[in-house]
């Protein structure tokens, strides 16, 4: 019976180009994710957006004298560009500026508000007497009171991952002068985050199948009890605060940049010419959601969006909260702000995408920080996807165009060591299935490179390029055999690899879309006509990876 999933994928700031982190952190699993759902023949839903309201894109304006909104949609137009040219299969990716966005955050407010969950408080906000403003608090930094890193945020500190209020921070100062800034009142609206602590921690502790990093993040967040947070902010940018007196005043960006997940699952059903279609995705108990970050975007996800929802109410709650850890760059830490980053644009103007999407595949950050480098792109490149993969898929594909009139041959009798093989690869997407489920992407994608690796040296047994010329039928079994694999491995590939899976599909013989054919093995029938053959993968020259080092130090966000 099929399934509904729900996806909400991260959204990100339009204040830069997007980079590997951001990819192997939320985006390329969560396209995984979706691509093996929808194969497996389940409804899937995947939903973001550019996250259009932030402090970074008024900071990013400012520095280039511009409106928020000009930043915010350049960097939109080139998130989409990006999207199409990895492959990431949103059905929709929307903004936070739209006026859809909008009336779906003033509704949650307005409804939260009127159940006494949102109140009104004076409170003192740093004011930067140099600048002659309120701060938002991204415009301050400082020291963290909690892991003593020196640049914290005043609402975040990136090291320990702790939601911070910039009173909290030590030796603060205004990011753009470094003035230290003074506090004067300001009344705000605040979220009551207190009166959900022990719901959220009972609910916490039953999801046994959330990933321990997650799991145990947000025990001990909650166990250390939760505070209210103001929800408004004084800034002109963002969603207006439907309240009287409020009118200078914006909603704060955690606030309603969560609930985007909904309001783009709205705009959705509208575009599909179905307004209440997203109801199907939310209100029904069986849909399983599931949210893809990375791991500083944890408690947004496991305590102040559940906390809204069960405010609300009616609407599901999380199922999973899969945050990646962080990708490193060359043994260092990634940092946009430092220009230490593989920029995807830059990349996939060089570069074809499913070479990247099995490098930061096979080396997820799931369970522990993972690095990029460019020597072991290329490596994995040449070793795995050319030597390993392609070359199985070339050599069989050619020598069989060639010798059997471009047809699959017919096998005759399957011997035991070539059924073997083949309940190898049916085992193996019976293992896949178990792990995409589950969300484990590495070891899935490692299950599969297997399989390849074994047909490899069944090949090398079987020899059918020596044994054609002295036993044809023996030749057209392993030929056979082994195409029949290949035609496996393109199934179950094809969420992490869809541009070569899709066109090793047509190499094949097979007509459409290789989703459509569902998550199963796909044996092609003798007779069945091949089309001429054509490389995979490219080999990259291994001079690139000085190259490309060097491009470390100079390329521009």
């Amino acid at each position: 019976m099929s399934e509904r999933i729900f996806i909400g994928v991260a959204w990100p700031y339009a204040n830069g180009l997007l980079h590997l982190g951001h990819i192997a952190g939320a985006y390329l699993p969560a396209d995984i994710f979706a691509r093996y759902h929808r194969t497996k023949g389940n409804e899937v839903l995947m939903v973001s957006g550019s996250d259009q309201h932030g402090t970074p894109i008024t900071i990013k304006a400012e520095q280039e004298g511009k409106k928020p909104s000009q930043i915010a949609n350049r960097y939109h137009q080139q998130f989409l560009g990006s999207w199409q040219k990895l492959g990431i299969s949103f059905d929709l990716f929307t903004s936070t500026g739209t006026a859809n966005h909008a009336e779906v955050s003033q509704d949650i407010f307005l409804t939260l508000l009127d159940k006494g969950y949102i109140y009104k408080d004076a409170v003192s906000q740093p004011f930067c007497p140099n600048c002659q403003r309120f701060l938002p608090d991204r415009y301050i930094e400082g020291t963290c009171p909690f892991c003593g890193s020196s640049g914290a945020r005043g609402d975040q500190c990136d090291e320990c991952g702790k939601p911070l209020n910039p009173v909290e921070l030590i030796d603060h100062r205004c990011r753009l002068c470094g003035t230290t800034p003074q506090f004067k009142e300001s009344t705000h609206c605040f979220l009551k985050l207190s009166a959900f602590n022990d719901r959220l921690l009972t609910w916490v502790k039953q999801q046994s199948h959330w990933r321990p990093n997650v799991l145990n993040f947000t025990v001990r967040y909650l166990e250390e009890g939760l505070k209210d947070r103001a929800i408004t902010r004084d800034i002109d940018w963002g969603v207006p605060v439907p309240v009287d007196g409020f009118e200078k005043k914006r909603l704060y960006v955690w606030f309603e940049a969560v609930i985007g997940y909904l309001s783009a699952a709205k705009e959705w059903a509208r575009s599909s010419g179905d307004e209440e279609k997203w109801r199907s995705f939310w209100q029904d108990k069986k849909v399983k959601s599931y949210y893809f970050i990375g791991k500083d975007n944890i408690p947004f996800h496991t305590i102040i969006w559940p906390a809204m929802l069960m405010g609300y109410d009616g609407l599901n709650l999380p199922y999973d909260v899969t945050a990646n850890e962080f990708l490193t760059i060359e043994g260092r830490k990634l940092s946009s702000s430092q220009n230490w980053a593989v920029w995807l644009p830059d990349y996939l103007s060089r570069y074809d995408p499913d070479p990247l999407r099995y490098l930061l595949s096979i080396n997820m950050p799931e369970t522990g920080d993972a690095d990029f480098s460019w020597r072991e792109f290329i490596r994995r490149n040449n070793d795995e996807l050319v030597a390993t993969y392609g070359n199985l898929v070339h050599r069989v594909l050619t020598f069989v165009y060639k010798n059997f009139n471009g047809c699959v041959p017919t096998p005759g009798e399957i011997d035991s060591r070539s059924q073997d093989l083949l309940d190898k690869a049916e085992n193996t997407l019976h293992i896949m299935d178990e792990y995409l489920g589950k969300c484990y992407f590495k070891e899935a994608i490692k299950s599969a490179m297997a399989v390849a690796h074994e047909t490899n040296r069944y090949l090398d047994e079987k020899s059918p390029w020596k044994v054609i010329k002295e036993d044809r039928q023996a030749a057209a079994k392993s030929l056979y055999v082994a195409l029949s694999v290949i035609s496996h491995l393109k199934t179950m590939l094809s969420p992490f690899l869809p541009f070569s899976s899709q066109k090793l599909h047509e190499l094949l013989g097979f007509e459409g879309n290789i989703e459509d054919y569902g998550w199963q093995l796909h044996t092609p029938l003798p007779g069945q006509r091949l089309l001429e053959p054509h490389p995979l993968f490219s080999k990259l020259d291994e001079k690139l990876v000085e190259g490309e080092t060097a491009r470390l130090e100079y390329t521009s966000s």
